[in-house]
């Protein structure tokens, strides 16, 4: 009788031992994706401080937004100061929401 609880005890302890090897591999990997969010967010680049929002085929522009603005679409590209206050100069709209004609004129 003490054979068989033996062999099924040590059966036992192989089961354990291979889940905590599973456990333990995930551990790595999850810690090995979170270093890599990490380094990723380290690496971004920063946001551009102007966007110009480009209409449906990409050719008028038809907003001009203060970088980070949540309603630039998808469209928007990143400009430099003096192209979004020309922008807004040659009737551009500017965004409601983040009001970028009132932002370049504070800085004029």
């Amino acid at each position: 009788m003490q054979r068989t609880e033996g062999r099924v005890l040590r059966f036992l302890e192989r089961v354990q031992v291979g889940d905590l090897d599973r456990t333990r591999k995930w551990i790595a990997a999850e810690e090995r994706r979170e270093t890599e969010r990490q380094r990723g967010a380290q690496v971004q680049p920063a946001a551009p401080d102007w966007l110009i929002e480009m209409g449906l085929g990409g050719r008028d522009p038809v907003y001009v937004h203060v970088g980070g603005c949540h309603m630039a679409g998808k469209r928007s590209r990143g400009v430099e100061r003096d192209q979004a206050l020309r922008a807004v100069t040659e009737g551009v709209d500017a965004c409601p929401h983040c009001r970028p004609d009132t932002e370049l004129v504070m800085l004029d």
